[in-house]
């Protein structure tokens, strides 16, 4: 069974940082790219971020260039996403998800496996 497994969110005052994690495990996901995603309340899901596991191509949404970098250790199959110089409108709970096809990787629905999510919230 795959699973996707998010940490490290929390609590962090504007300007700060925290970095997420994302563990796959089921199966090896050397040919699947790995993107993030959150969510605010009231709002839709929206991409974040996405890295090819082969190649180690990303891909970023233009609000978090500069400030945020995804990567991954293969060989640990976890991805990771840093987050610097967070802001009040980055708060929203965070999700990482696998899927095969880089041309989708800005689209939710596209995704075939998520994880559960980990709360960030950045205080003003």
């Amino acid at each position: 069974q795959v699973q996707l497994v998010e940490s490290g969110g929390g609590l962090v005052q504007a300007g700060g940082s925290l970095r997420l994690s994302c563990a796959a495990s089921g199966r090896t996901f050397s040919a699947y790219n790995m993107g993030w995603f959150r969510q605010a309340p009231g709002k839709e899901r929206e991409f974040v971020a996405a890295i090819r596991w082969s190649g180690g191509n990303t891909y970023y949404t233009d609000s978090v260039k500069g400030r945020f970098t995804i990567s991954g250790d293969n060989a640990k199959n976890t991805v990771y996403l840093q987050m610097n110089s967070l802001k009040p409108e980055d708060t929203a709970v965070y999700y990482c998800a696998a899927d095969r096809n880089w041309l989708r990787i800005t689209t939710a629905r596209a995704y075939e496996y998520w994880g559960q999510g980990t709360q960030v919230t950045v205080s003003s």
